[in-house]
């Protein structure tokens, strides 16, 4: 992991061990036993992080529909040899699509922690990963990175956020299904009570040069960025139940500086 990468995680505040939150009980009125957040471990190991449900088989088509980025089009347009990551890929049928109408004009990366990937063969220009969002990095930048519907099962959105942004090229997209509402704070705000954080975020996120779509819930940049949130990632709830999709998700709570 390079310096940039570790200077990205140590101001989100990442953790890997999870948040006591003894202390939050007299500051918010919450008692952190009924919170009982999970560490990225934990987290992993649940069955709602594990879902097969959520469009996982998904082919290209959903990438337009989900995320208004026709994906085929935006490859087709370079001069050159283009790069897309999309995280949290599932089964990678879409990955597989675009290899083959590609061909030797893409890389192509998908990353998942199931690794329920469909194939073989698989083209020579697609390479899949299995591993977590949160902890995976690349070793060179993309013109293309997404992820649909895979932050609802993340616990630090924020970090991979930031990190896919930092992962971009110069004029590269990034584009996500994100809810606001499933990132909460605990403490370190005046009247933080745990509930979402709403306009707070979707404020610090445009700050950063991120756009929010709050009618679509995506998030998206054009272009490379550091981004600096000053939200401290402590930990995730995987018993919230559904969100907007239907599906149970995991909401995410930070500590804001």
């Amino acid at each position: 992991m390079g310096d940039d990468e570790n200077a990205t995680r140590r101001r989100l505040g990442h953790t890997q061990q999870g948040h006591d939150l003894s202390d939050t009980t007299q500051e918010t009125g919450m008692d952190h036993r009924d919170l009982r957040l999970l560490d990225d471990d934990a987290l992993e190991r649940s069955s709602i992080v594990a879902n097969s449900d959520m469009n996982r088989e998904r082919r290209l088509p959903a990438y337009r529909r989900e995320l208004g980025v026709d994906v085929l089009a935006l490859l087709r347009g370079a001069d050159r040899v283009v790069r897309w990551l999309d995280l949290c890929c599932g089964t990678a049928n879409a990955l597989f699509e675009a290899a083959h109408a590609l061909g030797d004009r893409a890389e192509i990366v998908g990353v998942d922690l199931v690794g329920y990937f469909a194939g073989p063969p698989r083209p020579p220009g697609l390479r899949l990963v299995t591993a977590s969002v949160t902890s995976w990095a690349p070793d060179a930048a993309f013109d293309l990175i997404t992820c649909v519907h895979g932050l609802h099962y993340v616990g630090d959105k924020l970090g991979v956020i930031a990190r896919a942004a930092s992962w971009l090229t110069d004029d590269g997209l990034f584009a996500a299904n994100f809810d606001v509402r499933s990132v909460r704070s605990v403490r370190g705000v005046r009247g933080a009570d745990g509930a979402p954080a709403g306009r707070r975020l979707t404020a610090a996120l445009r700050a950063n040069g991120l756009d929010y779509d709050a009618r679509n819930r995506r998030v998206s940049r054009r272009g490379r960025k550091e981004i600096d949130l000053r939200w401290s990632y402590l930990g995730a709830d995987d018993r919230a139940g559904p969100n907007y999709t239907g599906q149970a998700a995991v909401v995410s709570y930070y500590a804001v500086g």
